[in-house]
């Protein structure tokens, strides 16, 4: 896709939510790092969508954890990992980038740093997920299933009036991981980068794909060098899938550069995203590799 001005796509039928929250901000000429802030928000707040946020889907031992990063045009980064009982990551990331010298902050130290700032507790775990995990119980098969909603990120990424952008990324991660386990979503690079001269791209999907592909970062490096945002994001699947054992895991990325030019590409169909801007409100499937 092609377009100039305000712009924001983003991961998953949930992309529908996130893009409503951050054109709310685009659409009055809004900062680019308010709206994904924003738009990652609307999908933390709401336990329908359970791969991110409060409702999300806990891990073995029935813990409720969430990963996020957010970035802006300037490459500046906040992240954090294996948050508990806070019900905004993606709002603690913020104030990671903002309020400390670090880029990440984990486990027992990023909930301190969240409660310092003011964030409240609360028990993330809702019925549903609940029930969900105890269902689970002496299942020893952990293996994710392609598009089933279990891991999938919410990635925002946004183009304001003034050329800015920026990213988020935010989920509670692979359903009934191990604990302790961490994803793409805050490493910066891998599920999420932001080149304010080149453009910005993000993976979600079973995040070790991304993680050992370094997936956001190479979809920008091919960006810089001349690759359409759709071009990038088919070589970074197609570099997945030659040097990885992806079985039939899911994994899949967006594109976006500073023209407003637009890409997405999956390993494999089922992957989602949504596009919104003046003129277009979609949500489209993704392409993919014929197999």
């Amino acid at each position: 896709m092609s377009g100039s001005g305000p712009l924001v796509i983003s991961t998953w039928n949930h992309g529908r939510a996130a893009n409503a929250a951050a054109w709310e901000i685009l659409s009055t000429g809004g900062d680019s790092l308010d709206a994904v802030e924003a738009g990652a928000r609307a999908v933390e707040d709401d336990p329908a969508f359970t791969s991110v946020g409060f409702g999300g889907l806990p891990d073995r031992d029935g813990e409720v954890t969430l990963d996020a990063c957010i970035m802006n045009h300037a490459g500046d980064c906040g992240a954090v990992a294996c948050l508990r009982e806070v019900r905004h990551p993606i709002s603690v990331a913020r104030k990671v980038m903002e309020e400390t010298p670090h880029v990440m902050l984990a486990g027992k130290g990023a909930l301190q740093f969240a409660l310092d700032q003011g964030f409240k507790r609360e028990n993330l775990l809702t019925e549903h997920a609940e029930k969900r995990w105890r269902a689970r119980q002496g299942n020893e098969d952990f293996k994710p299933v392609a598009n089933v909603e279990d891991h999938d990120t919410v990635g925002v990424l946004a183009l304001d009036a003034s050329g800015r952008l920026a990213g988020a990324c935010s989920t509670s991660g692979l359903a009934w991981k191990m604990s302790g386990r961490g994803g793409d979503s805050p490493i910066a690079g891998a599920g999420l980068f932001v080149d304010g001269e080149v453009g910005v791209a993000c993976a979600t999907g079973v995040g070790e794909l991304a993680m050992r592909g370094v997936s956001a970062f190479l979809m920008i490096e091919l960006m810089r060098r001349g690759a359409s945002p759709q071009e990038a994001c088919e070589e970074a699947i197609q570099r997945v899938a030659r040097k990885q054992e992806i079985e039939d895991a899911q994994l899949g990325v967006l594109a976006l550069n500073r023209d407003g030019l637009t890409g997405a590409f999956a390993l494999r169909e089922g992957f989602t995203f949504a596009t919104s801007n003046a003129v277009l409100n979609e949500l489209e499937d993704s392409r993919h590799p014929a197999r």
